[in-house]
Protein backbone atom coordinates (compact mmCIF):
# COMPACT_ATOMS: atom_id res chain seq x y z
CA UNK A 1 0.00 0.00 0.00
CA UNK A 2 3.02 2.34 0.43
CA UNK A 3 3.84 2.14 -2.76
CA UNK A 4 0.52 2.82 -3.91
CA UNK A 5 0.73 6.25 -2.09
CA UNK A 6 4.49 6.64 -2.40
CA UNK A 7 4.09 6.69 -5.98
CA UNK A 8 2.28 8.98 -6.62
CA UNK A 9 2.90 11.76 -4.04
CA UNK A 10 6.79 10.82 -4.68
CA UNK A 11 6.64 14.15 -7.36
CA UNK A 12 6.74 17.40 -4.54
CA UNK A 13 4.54 19.59 -6.95
CA UNK A 14 1.74 16.53 -6.82
CA UNK A 15 2.35 16.48 -2.61
CA UNK A 16 1.74 20.38 -3.20
CA UNK A 17 -1.18 20.01 -5.30
CA UNK A 18 -2.66 16.92 -2.45
CA UNK A 19 -2.26 19.63 0.13
CA UNK A 20 -3.75 22.34 -1.62
CA UNK A 21 -7.10 19.47 -2.34
CA UNK A 22 -6.62 19.11 1.11
CA UNK A 23 -6.86 22.67 2.31
CA UNK A 24 -9.48 23.70 0.05
CA UNK A 25 -12.00 20.99 1.08
CA UNK A 26 -11.77 22.38 4.77
CA UNK A 27 -12.08 26.28 3.48
CA UNK A 28 -15.13 25.56 1.72
CA UNK A 29 -16.66 23.18 4.72
CA UNK A 30 -15.35 25.48 7.46
CA UNK A 31 -16.63 28.73 5.64
CA UNK A 32 -19.12 31.16 6.99
CA UNK A 33 -20.20 32.62 3.68
CA UNK A 34 -21.40 31.20 0.16
CA UNK A 35 -18.63 33.43 -1.88
CA UNK A 36 -16.05 31.85 0.81
CA UNK A 37 -17.05 28.34 -0.47
CA UNK A 38 -17.09 29.06 -3.91
CA UNK A 39 -13.22 30.04 -2.96
CA UNK A 40 -12.48 27.10 -1.88
CA UNK A 41 -13.91 25.29 -4.74
CA UNK A 42 -11.90 27.15 -6.97
CA UNK A 43 -8.81 26.84 -5.34
CA UNK A 44 -9.61 23.10 -5.36
CA UNK A 45 -10.44 22.74 -8.95
CA UNK A 46 -7.25 24.03 -9.65
CA UNK A 47 -5.71 22.07 -8.03
CA UNK A 48 -7.13 18.90 -9.01
CA UNK A 49 -6.17 19.19 -12.96
CA UNK A 50 -2.85 19.22 -12.64
CA UNK A 51 -2.71 15.85 -11.14
CA UNK A 52 -5.10 14.62 -13.97
CA UNK A 53 -2.85 15.80 -17.03
CA UNK A 54 0.04 13.94 -18.02
CA UNK A 55 1.72 15.11 -21.62
CA UNK A 56 2.52 11.44 -21.96
CA UNK A 57 -0.76 10.07 -22.15
CA UNK A 58 -3.84 11.70 -24.18
CA UNK A 59 -6.85 10.15 -22.58
CA UNK A 60 -5.36 12.31 -19.36
CA UNK A 61 -5.10 15.47 -21.06
CA UNK A 62 -8.47 14.91 -22.77
CA UNK A 63 -10.19 14.11 -19.23
CA UNK A 64 -8.04 17.03 -17.16
CA UNK A 65 -9.52 19.76 -20.03
CA UNK A 66 -13.14 18.07 -20.09
CA UNK A 67 -12.93 18.27 -16.04
CA UNK A 68 -11.83 22.11 -16.66
CA UNK A 69 -14.63 23.00 -18.79
CA UNK A 70 -17.19 21.27 -16.36
CA UNK A 71 -16.43 22.44 -12.84
CA UNK A 72 -15.72 26.29 -14.35
CA UNK A 73 -19.18 25.87 -15.76
CA UNK A 74 -20.68 24.47 -12.62
CA UNK A 75 -18.63 27.39 -10.60
CA UNK A 76 -19.45 30.30 -13.00
CA UNK A 77 -23.54 29.20 -12.08
CA UNK A 78 -22.77 28.49 -8.61
CA UNK A 79 -21.60 31.95 -8.43
CA UNK A 80 -24.21 33.95 -10.42
CA UNK A 81 -26.69 31.86 -8.29
CA UNK A 82 -25.32 32.97 -4.84
CA UNK A 83 -24.88 36.58 -6.42
CA UNK A 84 -29.12 36.30 -7.28
CA UNK A 85 -29.73 35.12 -3.80
CA UNK A 86 -27.89 37.45 -2.10
CA UNK A 87 -29.67 40.65 -4.07
CA UNK A 88 -33.33 39.50 -4.25
CA UNK A 89 -33.43 38.04 -0.95
CA UNK A 90 -36.67 39.62 -0.16
CA UNK A 91 -38.45 39.93 -3.31
CA UNK A 92 -38.55 36.44 -5.49
CA UNK A 93 -39.59 32.87 -4.33
CA UNK A 94 -36.74 31.34 -2.94
CA UNK A 95 -37.42 28.00 -3.69
CA UNK A 96 -36.52 28.38 -7.52
CA UNK A 97 -32.91 29.51 -5.78
CA UNK A 98 -32.72 26.55 -3.88
CA UNK A 99 -33.05 23.89 -6.84
CA UNK A 100 -30.78 25.92 -9.18
CA UNK A 101 -28.08 26.00 -6.34
CA UNK A 102 -28.84 22.30 -5.91
CA UNK A 103 -28.42 21.79 -9.68
CA UNK A 104 -24.80 23.23 -9.51
CA UNK A 105 -23.90 21.00 -6.60
CA UNK A 106 -24.96 18.01 -8.13
CA UNK A 107 -23.24 19.41 -11.56
CA UNK A 108 -19.95 19.02 -10.05
CA UNK A 109 -20.15 15.78 -7.83
CA UNK A 110 -21.48 13.92 -11.47
CA UNK A 111 -25.09 13.44 -10.21
CA UNK A 112 -28.00 12.92 -12.59
CA UNK A 113 -29.31 15.09 -14.97
CA UNK A 114 -25.38 15.93 -15.32
CA UNK A 115 -23.63 12.52 -14.91
CA UNK A 116 -22.70 12.18 -18.77
CA UNK A 117 -19.18 14.07 -17.99
CA UNK A 118 -18.19 11.49 -15.07
CA UNK A 119 -17.61 7.98 -16.71
CA UNK A 120 -15.67 9.50 -19.51
CA UNK A 121 -13.14 11.48 -17.48
CA UNK A 122 -12.98 8.50 -15.07
CA UNK A 123 -11.44 6.52 -18.50
CA UNK A 124 -8.89 8.36 -19.06
CA UNK A 125 -7.38 8.58 -15.14
CA UNK A 126 -4.75 6.65 -12.97
CA UNK A 127 -6.62 4.42 -10.48
CA UNK A 128 -5.02 7.09 -7.72
CA UNK A 129 -6.93 9.89 -9.47
CA UNK A 130 -9.91 7.89 -10.25
CA UNK A 131 -10.36 7.12 -6.30
CA UNK A 132 -9.80 10.82 -5.60
CA UNK A 133 -12.55 11.69 -7.96
CA UNK A 134 -14.87 9.28 -6.87
CA UNK A 135 -14.47 9.70 -2.86
CA UNK A 136 -12.89 13.32 -1.82
CA UNK A 137 -14.04 15.52 -4.54
CA UNK A 138 -17.48 15.02 -3.15
CA UNK A 139 -17.26 16.31 0.18
CA UNK A 140 -17.80 19.72 -0.75
CA UNK A 141 -20.36 19.65 -3.50
CA UNK A 142 -22.67 17.03 -0.49
CA UNK A 143 -21.74 19.22 2.56
CA UNK A 144 -22.63 22.96 0.80
CA UNK A 145 -25.92 20.67 -0.30
CA UNK A 146 -26.62 19.85 3.29
CA UNK A 147 -26.86 23.81 3.86
CA UNK A 148 -29.96 24.51 1.84
CA UNK A 149 -31.63 21.71 -0.65
CA UNK A 150 -35.47 21.28 -1.73
CA UNK A 151 -36.50 17.62 -0.10
CA UNK A 152 -39.17 16.68 -3.11
CA UNK A 153 -36.47 17.55 -5.76
CA UNK A 154 -33.50 15.88 -4.07
CA UNK A 155 -36.25 12.58 -3.76
CA UNK A 156 -36.54 12.37 -7.41
CA UNK A 157 -32.53 12.95 -7.79
CA UNK A 158 -31.98 9.90 -5.59
CA UNK A 159 -34.69 7.99 -7.65
CA UNK A 160 -32.87 8.56 -10.73
CA UNK A 161 -29.32 8.49 -9.44
CA UNK A 162 -29.91 4.71 -8.12
CA UNK A 163 -31.71 3.78 -11.47
CA UNK A 164 -29.27 5.37 -14.39
CA UNK A 165 -26.10 4.04 -11.84
CA UNK A 166 -27.40 0.36 -11.89
CA UNK A 167 -28.59 0.70 -15.49
CA UNK A 168 -25.68 2.35 -17.34
CA UNK A 169 -22.89 -0.10 -15.58
CA UNK A 170 -24.54 -3.41 -17.09
CA UNK A 171 -23.38 -2.61 -20.53
CA UNK A 172 -19.82 -1.81 -19.90
CA UNK A 173 -16.74 -3.92 -20.38
CA UNK A 174 -13.87 -1.08 -18.64
CA UNK A 175 -13.32 -1.61 -14.99
CA UNK A 176 -13.13 2.18 -14.60
CA UNK A 177 -16.58 2.94 -16.13
CA UNK A 178 -18.47 0.10 -14.04
CA UNK A 179 -16.92 1.78 -10.72
CA UNK A 180 -17.72 5.28 -12.21
CA UNK A 181 -21.72 4.17 -12.35
CA UNK A 182 -21.13 2.39 -9.18
CA UNK A 183 -20.37 5.98 -7.76
CA UNK A 184 -23.49 7.47 -9.38
CA UNK A 185 -25.40 4.54 -7.48
CA UNK A 186 -23.73 5.00 -4.48
CA UNK A 187 -24.25 8.78 -4.32
CA UNK A 188 -28.07 8.55 -4.43
CA UNK A 189 -27.28 6.35 -0.98
CA UNK A 190 -25.11 8.86 -0.04
CA UNK A 191 -27.55 11.95 -0.72
CA UNK A 192 -29.63 10.19 0.91
CA UNK A 193 -27.71 9.99 4.54
CA UNK A 194 -26.98 13.50 3.65
CA UNK A 195 -30.86 14.13 3.97
CA UNK A 196 -31.57 12.41 7.25
CA UNK A 197 -28.47 13.19 9.29
CA UNK A 198 -24.63 14.49 8.42
CA UNK A 199 -23.21 11.97 11.08
CA UNK A 200 -25.04 8.66 8.92
CA UNK A 201 -23.99 10.29 6.22
CA UNK A 202 -20.22 10.74 7.50
CA UNK A 203 -20.63 6.93 8.24
CA UNK A 204 -21.76 6.01 4.88
CA UNK A 205 -18.89 7.68 3.10
CA UNK A 206 -15.88 6.45 4.90
CA UNK A 207 -17.08 3.10 4.16
CA UNK A 208 -17.79 3.54 0.91
CA UNK A 209 -14.06 5.21 0.53
CA UNK A 210 -12.31 2.43 2.36
CA UNK A 211 -13.86 -0.39 -0.36
CA UNK A 212 -13.30 2.01 -3.07
CA UNK A 213 -9.64 2.58 -1.77
CA UNK A 214 -9.50 -1.61 -1.57
CA UNK A 215 -10.64 -2.26 -5.00
CA UNK A 216 -8.61 0.52 -6.83
CA UNK A 217 -5.74 -0.44 -5.00
CA UNK A 218 -5.93 -3.92 -6.05
CA UNK A 219 -6.75 -2.85 -9.56
CA UNK A 220 -3.43 -0.70 -9.42
CA UNK A 221 -1.79 -3.43 -8.55
CA UNK A 222 -2.61 -6.25 -11.06
CA UNK A 223 -3.04 -3.16 -13.63
CA UNK A 224 -6.30 -4.23 -14.36
CA UNK A 225 -8.91 -2.00 -16.46
CA UNK A 226 -10.68 -3.97 -18.45
CA UNK A 227 -12.97 -6.99 -17.87
CA UNK A 228 -11.49 -9.35 -20.42
CA UNK A 229 -8.64 -9.21 -17.87
CA UNK A 230 -10.34 -11.32 -15.54
CA UNK A 231 -10.60 -14.27 -17.44
CA UNK A 232 -6.19 -14.42 -16.86
CA UNK A 233 -6.44 -13.50 -13.30
CA UNK A 234 -5.50 -17.37 -12.21
CA UNK A 235 -3.45 -15.78 -8.92
CA UNK A 236 -3.88 -16.85 -5.72
CA UNK A 237 -7.38 -18.05 -3.85
CA UNK A 238 -6.87 -15.54 -1.19
CA UNK A 239 -6.79 -12.48 -3.51
CA UNK A 240 -9.61 -13.92 -5.87
CA UNK A 241 -11.62 -14.42 -3.04
CA UNK A 242 -10.39 -10.55 -1.53
CA UNK A 243 -11.90 -8.80 -4.65
CA UNK A 244 -14.91 -11.10 -4.72
CA UNK A 245 -16.07 -9.85 -1.03
CA UNK A 246 -14.94 -6.27 -1.82
CA UNK A 247 -17.06 -6.26 -4.88
CA UNK A 248 -20.08 -8.08 -2.45
CA UNK A 249 -19.28 -5.28 0.14
CA UNK A 250 -19.53 -1.99 -2.27
CA UNK A 251 -23.04 -3.35 -3.71
CA UNK A 252 -24.13 -3.72 0.08
CA UNK A 253 -25.09 -7.59 0.54
CA UNK A 254 -25.04 -8.42 4.17
CA UNK A 255 -23.36 -9.79 6.14
CA UNK A 256 -20.41 -7.37 4.72
CA UNK A 257 -19.44 -4.23 5.68
CA UNK A 258 -21.26 -2.22 3.06
CA UNK A 259 -24.68 -3.32 4.22
CA UNK A 260 -23.97 -1.59 7.58
CA UNK A 261 -24.75 2.46 6.02
CA UNK A 262 -26.87 1.27 4.20
CA UNK A 263 -29.16 -0.85 6.52
CA UNK A 264 -29.29 2.35 8.62
CA UNK A 265 -31.18 4.04 5.56
CA UNK A 266 -32.98 1.53 5.15
CA UNK A 267 -34.48 1.60 8.61
CA UNK A 268 -34.55 5.39 8.44
CA UNK A 269 -37.11 5.18 5.40
CA UNK A 270 -39.20 2.27 6.77
CA UNK A 271 -39.89 4.22 10.13
CA UNK A 272 -40.78 7.23 7.93
CA UNK A 273 -42.96 5.58 5.09
CA UNK A 274 -41.20 6.21 2.30
CA UNK A 275 -41.27 2.71 1.43
CA UNK A 276 -41.43 3.62 -2.38
CA UNK A 277 -37.98 5.10 -2.58
CA UNK A 278 -36.56 2.39 -0.05
CA UNK A 279 -37.85 -0.38 -3.06
CA UNK A 280 -35.92 1.88 -5.73
CA UNK A 281 -32.58 1.96 -3.91
CA UNK A 282 -33.07 -2.10 -2.74
CA UNK A 283 -33.74 -3.19 -6.57
CA UNK A 284 -31.03 -1.35 -8.50
CA UNK A 285 -28.84 -2.70 -6.00
CA UNK A 286 -29.43 -5.99 -6.85
CA UNK A 287 -28.81 -5.00 -10.47
CA UNK A 288 -25.22 -3.75 -9.35
CA UNK A 289 -24.27 -7.18 -7.24
CA UNK A 290 -25.48 -8.46 -10.97
CA UNK A 291 -22.51 -7.02 -12.50
CA UNK A 292 -20.24 -7.13 -9.52
CA UNK A 293 -20.48 -11.06 -9.49
CA UNK A 294 -20.22 -10.96 -13.44
CA UNK A 295 -17.02 -9.21 -13.16
CA UNK A 296 -15.19 -11.99 -10.94
CA UNK A 297 -16.82 -15.16 -11.60
CA UNK A 298 -15.15 -15.78 -14.87
CA UNK A 299 -11.54 -15.48 -12.12
CA UNK A 300 -13.72 -17.74 -9.35
CA UNK A 301 -15.11 -20.44 -10.99
CA UNK A 302 -13.19 -20.84 -14.26
CA UNK A 303 -9.54 -22.34 -14.27
CA UNK A 304 -7.63 -20.77 -16.55
CA UNK A 305 -3.82 -20.96 -17.86
CA UNK A 306 -1.92 -18.53 -15.67
CA UNK A 307 -0.20 -16.26 -18.66
CA UNK A 308 3.55 -15.29 -18.17
CA UNK A 309 2.82 -11.26 -18.96
CA UNK A 310 0.98 -10.86 -16.19
CA UNK A 311 2.83 -8.81 -14.09
CA UNK A 312 2.54 -6.72 -10.78
CA UNK A 313 3.82 -3.22 -10.52
CA UNK A 314 6.66 -4.46 -7.82
CA UNK A 315 7.51 -7.36 -6.49
CA UNK A 316 6.52 -6.57 -3.13
CA UNK A 317 4.70 -8.66 -0.94
CA UNK A 318 1.08 -7.37 -0.96
CA UNK A 319 -0.46 -10.40 1.07
CA UNK A 320 -0.71 -8.62 4.55
CA UNK A 321 -2.74 -5.99 2.91
CA UNK A 322 -4.53 -8.52 1.23
CA UNK A 323 -5.75 -10.50 4.43
CA UNK A 324 -6.10 -7.09 6.12
CA UNK A 325 -8.87 -5.59 3.69
CA UNK A 326 -10.79 -9.13 3.66
CA UNK A 327 -11.36 -8.97 7.34
CA UNK A 328 -11.97 -5.53 7.81
CA UNK A 329 -14.38 -6.27 4.66
CA UNK A 330 -15.82 -9.48 7.30
CA UNK A 331 -16.64 -7.27 10.11
CA UNK A 332 -20.04 -6.19 8.65
CA UNK A 333 -21.90 -8.52 10.71
CA UNK A 334 -20.42 -7.66 14.08
CA UNK A 335 -20.91 -4.17 13.50
CA UNK A 336 -24.17 -3.85 12.90
CA UNK A 337 -25.15 -6.79 15.67
CA UNK A 338 -23.25 -4.32 18.08
CA UNK A 339 -25.26 -1.14 16.83
CA UNK A 340 -28.64 -2.82 16.22
CA UNK A 341 -28.85 -5.09 18.66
Amino acid sequence: MLYFLINFTYNSNKMFFMFNIFFSTLISISSNSWLGCWIGLEINLLSFIPLISNVNNLLSSEASLKYFLIQSISSINFLFIILMMMYSLKIYNMNNFIILLNLTLLMKMGSVPFHFWFPNIIEGLSWMNCFIIMTWQKIVPMILLSYCFNFNFLIFIVIMNAMIGAIGGINQTSIRKILSFSSINNLSWMIMSIMISENLWMIYFIIYSFITFMLCFIFFIYNFFYLNQFFFFNLKMIIKLNLFINFLSLGGLPPFLGFFPKWMVINFLINNNLMFINFILIMMSLIMLFFYIRMTYSSLMMNYSKLKWLKMKNKQNYNFWMNFYLSFSLLGLPISTLFFF
